[in-house]
């Protein structure tokens, strides 16, 4: 009439694989994604400076050989002065955009 009542090693045993499968799911499976988030960012974000960095040196070449004898001598520091509030301007405007976007993010939570 009454179920089948099974011992109490075997209660206990089910319920570890149970809190081990939990864990297991609500733990290390988000890190798993977050890890391969973080990596795709992190290697998105590498490329992304390098190119940046290449450019940068590239409009420098450019401006100190294209422009014949405009910069050389006492004026032979304005192309770099240029590149470099080129990229000054470029992380201004990357990090503007990052604290515009935590600002909405945390808007959204309140």
């Amino acid at each position: 009439m009454f179920p089948s009542i099974t011992s109490v090693s075997e209660t206990v045993r089910d319920l570890w694989k149970l809190l081990v499968s939990y864990t297991k799911q609500e733990t290390i499976d988000p890190l798993r994604s977050l890890g391969r988030y973080l990596g795709y960012g992190l290697g998105g974000m590498s490329l992304i400076t390098l190119g940046v960095f290449l450019l940068g040196l590239a409009v420098l070449r450019a401006m100190q050989s294209m422009t014949g004898e405009v910069f050389s001598g006492f004026w032979s520091w304005v192309p770099y002065l240029v590149v470099v509030l080129g990229l000054g301007a470029v992380i201004a405007f990357v990090i503007g955009r990052i604290s515009r976007e935590l600002d909405h993010s945390r808007g959204d939570e309140l």
